[in-house]
């Protein structure tokens, strides 16, 4: 499979803001400075697709990245969303909470959205946003991949035994957990067929 073309399309603040429906599309969550914008670029092959920064929070809208994936003679279209991410960001709870309603508010009712990708640092312990996410994305019937982000930070032994102790920890939700390194890209493949397997 590759990537022959991708574009930013939209960014919404509120549900009046999102694009048309269109191809299938994918979220991606995940706690703040998780490394979603490095990840949305790697699976694009596109440095400078999503924007990355080091201050956490900086996303505050829906950002839609339309891609066209080729798999031998056939093309077609996805796109990829970035959420805002939750957690350490220094922003004020009425803000937050206006996140949190136009996450949840995309996610309920969002005609093309497939499956969701929940970005989880492998070198910290879940949290309780964590299993309440994917219990509220479970009650919801939606698709859960997860991608254990900046696995390059560990030597392989230790990489694979921490990526067993999140997956016992996530619990049985998850469709599949994935140990990815956006930088070395480790993982990206797997990821790309964990995707395209939803989205027909």
């Amino acid at each position: 499979m590759k990537v022959v073309a991708a574009e930013h399309v939209a960014a919404a603040a509120g549900q009046d803001g999102l694009p048309p429906p269109g191809p299938p599309e994918i979220a991606f969550l995940g706690r703040s400075n998780v490394g979603k914008s490095s990840l949305l670029n790697a699976l694009a092959g596109r440095r400078g697709l999503a924007r990355v920064s080091s201050t956490p929070g900086k996303t505050r809208l829906l950002h839609f990245y339309r891609l066209e994936c080729q798999q031998g003679a056939a093309r077609r279209p996805l796109v990829l969303v970035d959420l805002p991410g939750y957690g350490w960001a220094r922003v004020s709870q009425e803000e937050r909470k206006s996140w949190q309603a136009l996450v949840e508010g995309y996610l309920a009712g969002r005609e093309p959205l497939r499956a969701a990708v929940l970005l989880q640092d492998l070198r910290r312990d879940v949290s309780r946003d964590e299993l309440d996410l994917l219990a509220w994305l479970a009650e919801r019937h939606i698709p859960v991949l997860v991608a254990l982000t900046k696995c390059d930070k560990l030597s392989l032994g230790p990489r694979t035994a921490r990526a067993r102790e999140l997956a016992r920890a996530l619990g049985p939700s998850p469709e599949r957990v994935l140990a990815i390194s956006a930088s070395r890209g480790l993982g990206v493949t797997e990821l790309w067929r964990a995707i395209l397997a939803h989205v027909g």
